[in-house]
């Protein structure tokens, strides 16, 4: 896997059609998600490793007390957007729903 998986903008734009939680940022998917409390971030940040661990794709992940900001690239795919990061991006939704979080797209940092 790597560039053979790589999505162009417009593959992108529709993959984000059906992830209203997340935005196409600077050659990344990136969304923030908000818990409960920091015990709760903690619980999605090891539920988020567990995944990543299991797919062998790991986002970058910045933990602010209830808030974890996320950000998924394919750096073997020139740090593009790939199949992996949408497959990755809709496991990290279903476990925030999970876990009761909120996301809030828009916060990340441009």
């Amino acid at each position: 896997m790597g560039a053979e998986d790589k999505l162009d903008s417009k593959q992108i734009d529709e993959q984000l059609r059906t992830l209203p939680d997340w935005r196409h940022s600077e050659g990344a998917l990136v969304t923030v998600f908000k818990l409960e409390n920091g015990r709760a971030a903690l619980d999605f940040i090891a539920g988020a490793g567990e995944l990543a661990e299991e797919a062998n794709h790991h986002p970058d992940l910045d933990w602010r007390y209830n808030k974890v900001f996320i950000r998924l690239t394919s750096h073997d795919a020139g740090s593009a957007v790939t199949t992996r990061d949408v497959a990755a991006a809709t496991s990290l939704s279903e476990l925030a729903i999970r876990l009761g979080a909120t996301s809030q797209p828009d916060k990340y940092p441009a």
